[in-house]
């Protein structure tokens, strides 16, 4: 059965009015999210640590920036907009202890309620709201009248109106102009990160790099390896994203569609299918979010020396280098 897609008219922004939102923390995502209700007539405060450099552009985008605890004191809906590594200390140390019955703790992704890194009191609605973009796209997308699609959950609802506030605020951001689709803070939790690793960053950036290495170590110039592995890639999934895979073929020659449904099936194949199912198993079973958790517990010296060899990469020299040259890119 289709997912139901709520939209603007299944949302009333009125069940914001009278209240206070606060957003904890101002990157890409708090950011988007402060900035857009405002504009929708929602009462926001940003709340951000003493030597937060944040500070002065919330000021500067005219909104009221406080410190993270006098935020939660003084907040109706708390957006904890901060990043999934760093948000179980603050909470322990600037959230909890201000929290009362009655409030509502929002969040962009499942993560930290699903595994558990933050329990919050059971007086508290717990909601999220996952518009799907980053934050950039969230705040261009609603100003130019549009918005980006987006997902709501429902983890605990003392009040019975949970989801009327999730609704009102993916409307004050501009997600149901697009579409909302209801899921669980679980399998939002369980399908970004496969998404993430299987997929849109863990697999289409080793794809890109050994079909970069393969051209190379076959005698051709890396500068035209960069171009064909990497850089048209961009063109395809703009395609796909607007129209579609069929789209897509719609729009490419023959000889490459052919390719794509006789040799791509080659490449990724059953073998690569089982070992997604690997990686989808640990995602369900916690062991990856427990690899997470403890990577960063010690200090994240693994991960810092994996980012620093992929940063070594050759295609990366190479592509710093192309890139330079591409003067349109400089242009406003």
């Amino acid at each position: 059965m289709p997912a139901r897609i709520y939209l603007d008219r299944d949302a009333d922004l009125k069940v914001l009015q009278g209240k206070i939102c606060a957003v904890l923390g101002f990157g890409a995502q708090g950011h988007a999210h402060a900035l857009n209700l405002r504009d929708s007539g929602v009462e926001v405060i940003v709340g951000l640590r003493a030597k937060s450099r944040s500070r002065a552009i919330a000021r500067k985008a005219g909104l009221e920036a406080v410190s993270i605890p006098e935020a939660v004191r003084g907040a109706d809906v708390i957006f904890l907009a901060l990043p999934d590594t760093e948000m179980p200390a603050i909470y322990q140390s600037a959230i909890a202890g201000h929290l009362r019955p009655g409030q509502t703790l929002l969040f962009a992704h499942g993560f930290a309620i699903f595994y558990r890194t933050i329990v919050p009191p059971k007086e508290l609605d717990v909601v999220m709201v996952a518009p799907k973009g980053l934050g950039p796209m969230v705040r261009r997308e609603f100003v130019n009248g549009r918005g980006v699609p987006g997902l709501i959950a429902i983890h605990q609802n003392p009040s019975r109106r949970a989801k009327k506030t999730a609704l009102a605020w993916a409307k004050g951001i501009g997600c149901t102009r697009a579409g909302v689709i209801e899921t669980t803070f679980r399998e939002e939790a369980e399908t970004d990160l496969f998404g993430e690793q299987a997929v849109l960053c863990g697999g289409v950036s080793a794809l890109v790099r050994l079909g970069f290495e393969t051209l190379v170590r076959a005698g051709y110039p890396p500068e035209l390896a960069y171009f064909e592995c990497l850089y048209e890639l961009k063109f395809i999934v703009d395609l796909m994203h607007e129209e579609g895979i069929g789209g897509m073929r719609a729009r490419i020659s023959s000889t490459a569609k052919w390719g794509d449904l006789t040799v791509g099936p080659k490449i990724i194949d059953r073998a690569v299918q089982k070992k997604m199912e690997i990686a989808l198993k640990d995602i369900r079973t916690g062991e990856f979010a427990q690899r997470w958790i403890r990577e960063t517990a010690g200090g994240q010296k693994r991960y810092r020396k994996l980012l620093a060899a992929a940063e070594s990469h050759p295609i990366e020299e190479v592509g710093r280098r192309l890139r330079a040259l591409l003067s349109w890119k400089h242009q406003k």
